[in-house]
């Protein structure tokens, strides 16, 4: 591993500012592409997905809990496994307390086709308190296949089906449920945070400032 180059305070402060500029136009760019997202149209879900989680059978439209906009990791951990994939758990690792989103009628929770009693086990080692639903037998279609959009599922080195590791986003309008926007793979590299996941949905992050923050056990209401 080879280190940097040392050089002068002012050498490193023009650099630096070099540097920035640079840095100024990728989140100006960043912006752009964000609003481009929102403007993407939506697809209504007309499959019934039905979920098993820790209080039972839930369907697609229960997982929002009332919520406006949904987030789903598709957690690799497919049924015959005894543990889940290590990249989507080091993706898990980074997400926040889950208050931050909600205050921004935004729910987010983990799916996989393991099934429940694999999940749970899984879940309390690695210390998780993500809601995490199994879409394995209860499911009427096979959620997180269904939802590698647009590809064709690839056949892994045993004969099954190959999974990859993606982030879904659904909104909701009364009953009905919207599908907006998906990433996989690559695309969840830097994700993770509260705005970085807002910033993949429809409504996007709204104003993030200081001004909204608030410590995670204090926020009022769950309210976009």
């Amino acid at each position: 591993m080879s280190f940097p180059e040392i050089v002068s305070r002012e050498r490193w402060r023009a650099a630096r500012e070099e540097l920035l500029r640079r840095e100024e136009a990728v989140r100006r760019a960043r912006e752009v592409l964000g609003a481009e997202r929102r403007r993407l149209p939506m697809v209504e879900v007309d499959t019934e997905y039905v979920f098993e989680g820790g209080d039972g059978k839930a369907t697609l439209l229960d997982l929002f809990e009332g919520r406006t906009q949904l987030v789903v990791h598709h957690f690799v951990f497919a049924p015959e496994q005894e543990t889940g994939c290590p990249c989507c758990s080091a993706f898990l690792d980074q997400v926040g307390h889950l208050a931050h989103l909600r205050s921004r009628s935004t729910s987010f929770v983990a799916v996989s086709r393991a099934p429940f009693t694999r999940i749970l086990p899984f879940k309390a080692r690695m210390g998780w308190a993500v809601p995490w639903y199994s879409a394995s037998s209860a499911s009427h279609g096979d959620f997180n296949l269904d939802f590698n959009l647009d590809f064709e599922a690839t056949v892994a080195s045993d004969g099954g089906l190959a999974e990859r590791p993606g982030v879904s986003c659904f909104l909701r309008d009364h009953d009905r449920v919207f599908h907006t926007y998906s990433v996989f793979d690559e695309g969840l590299d830097g994700l993770g945070t509260v705005a970085g996941l807002l910033d993949l949905t429809a409504l996007g992050r709204g104003p993030v400032g200081c001004d909204r923050l608030r410590l995670h056990d204090e926020y009022d209401e769950y309210d976009f």
